[in-house]
């Protein structure tokens, strides 16, 4: 039940990251929260597999740090993206 936790503080990191960041508008609001709760979970999720307890810290650390690990350059790479095909469309339509 305490993997909810690590939902809930992988998405708030999220959130986080996406108000962090420039290019807000080039990607939705719910993605850098969703790939937050996703690796956080999975962090947790694997090292609870593993046998590791939730009376050490290693699963709220993970629960924690993960996210900020992938969600960052996650969303720093697709918002470029975004941004470079945007360019691309626009010259190839003629736009501005």
């Amino acid at each position: 039940m305490q993997i909810l936790i690590a939902f809930i503080v992988g998405a708030v990191v999220g959130i986080g990251i996406h108000f962090q960041l420039h290019q807000r508008l080039t990607r939705g609001v719910v993605l850098a929260p969703m790939i937050g709760a996703v690796s956080a979970g999975a962090a947790w999720s694997i090292l609870t597999w593993l046998g590791v307890g939730i009376d050490t810290p290693w699963p709220w650390l993970a629960a924690l740090i993960v996210p900020m690990v992938v969600t960052y350059p996650a969303i720093t790479l697709m918002s470029r993206a975004r941004v470079a095909h945007d360019a691309r469309e626009k010259a190839r339509l003629g736009i501005g």
